[in-house]
């Protein structure tokens, strides 16, 4: 099974340097050509599918009960958990009950006897969501919650966080069994089943539609005109540059009514994977020689934060997002990180939940821990949570 995710990574990551334009050779660009064909059929297909909802002719549903979309147009690396976090603590803090809904991307099924078991009682005809975590408790490791549903479920208190591919039936679960007032849909843009109250789409403004092009020959799940179904747009990333004003104007004439966020991604400490609660400032990487590692769709931006905090990277290493380590690959790092004379090793958050626990770690290894910071807008956020509040 290893060596079939391992396969699956290579492919991954040779259609990610594919569609980046780092590979050019005639096979390459014999097989693009190829890939936007197949990009034309499926940008019919997803246009026709959001003109059967609008339509009515597929209904969605409303559960009773507050719904808020947060997603984007393209396949990962906008920095979407941040945001989720950030909206349920908020919400949470304004004395909203509030449920996450995750469809658990590269979690394991429950165990062949638990669905065993499930389908021989006779009181429940299908099996429940997997609840990661309560609100109160946190109930399942990462492996099968997800990296994202797990990251979320350990840093926030008062929020449960569910994960199933059938979101309508989580929300029902959170609403019956925790009281849920309202249902955050983390990576909700493109799940129309559900009918949300508000949709914020997040966009990478250091590479915002990729290429152009929907899958397979691009990134975008959906064409860039479709972000007109967003009521409030967060530019993620952000540096403040002027540069990001001809970025909003391009937004402006897909979508005139949505109000725009500007926010970046803040590094706030380093914290030790293995013995959670040891932390150190950032000051702590000033000098310091530094071997990282990520399994990220953006691992330049995460290295960029270590360099800008005035680390000196001796190792780097990155793997395919999403990429679950092996004992020997972390091994095999520290022992690179030894040998280059690394004081410690970094990996980010996301990654720290994926790592296995070692019986000896000759070099310490911390995570960064990083949340949303508000470039300009925030009367704008400040709006939008007031209006989920007294919707």
């Amino acid at each position: 099974m290893k060596k079939f995710n391992f396969k699956l990574e290579n492919i991954e990551q040779y259609f990610v340097e594919l569609l980046s334009g780092r590979r050019n050779g005639k096979f390459d660009r014999m097989l693009l050509g190829v890939l936007f064909v197949a990009s034309r059929f499926y940008r019919a297909g997803n246009q026709f599918r959001i003109w059967m909802y609008d339509r009515r002719v597929i209904r969605n549903r409303a559960i009773g009960c507050l719904v808020v979309s947060i997603g984007n147009l393209s396949c990962g690396g906008t920095g979407k958990t941040p945001v989720v976090e950030v909206f349920a603590k908020s919400l949470s803090a304004h004395g909203r009950k509030v449920a996450i809904l995750s469809r658990g991307y590269r979690s394991k099924q429950r165990s062949f006897f638990f669905r065993l078991a499930h389908l021989f009682d006779k009181q429940k005809l299908e099996l429940p969501p997997k609840v990661v975590s309560d609100g109160r408790n946190l109930l399942m490791e990462s492996d099968y919650a997800g990296d994202e549903p797990y990251m979320l479920a350990s840093n926030l208190a008062n929020v449960a966080v569910l994960v199933d591919k059938d979101r309508v039936k989580s929300g029902l679960y959170a609403i019956e069994n925790f009281g849920t007032d309202v249902l955050i849909l983390d990576d909700g843009f493109q799940y129309l089943m559900l009918k949300p109250h508000i949709n914020i789409v997040l966009v990478d403004s250091t590479a915002p539609f990729g290429n152009g092009h929907v899958l397979p020959r691009g990134i975008l799940r959906e064409p860039i005109k479709n972000i007109r179904r967003a009521d409030y747009i967060f530019l993620t990333k952000s540096d403040g540059s002027p540069r990001l004003r001809h970025l909003k104007r391009f937004i402006r004439t897909h979508n005139s009514r949505a109000e725009i966020i500007e926010c970046c991604h803040k590094p706030q400490y380093l914290e030790k994977v293995y013995e959670r609660g040891e932390r150190e400032e950032l000051s702590f990487l000033k000098g310091a020689k530094v071997a990282a590692i990520s399994a990220i769709a953006c691992p330049q931006s995460f290295e960029d934060f270590l360099t800008g905090l005035g680390a000196d990277l001796v190792v780097r290493s990155s793997f395919a997002d999403h990429h679950r380590y092996t004992q020997q690959e972390i091994i095999d790092f520290i022992n690179m990180a030894k040998q280059a004379g690394a004081s410690f090793i970094v990996t980010t958050e996301k990654d720290a939940v994926r790592i296995p626990k070692l019986d000896r770690c000759d070099v310490p290894l911390y995570f960064l821990r990083v949340q949303i910071d508000i470039l300009s807008g925030q009367e704008n956020f400040d709006q939008c949570i007031s209006r989920i509040c007294f919707l």
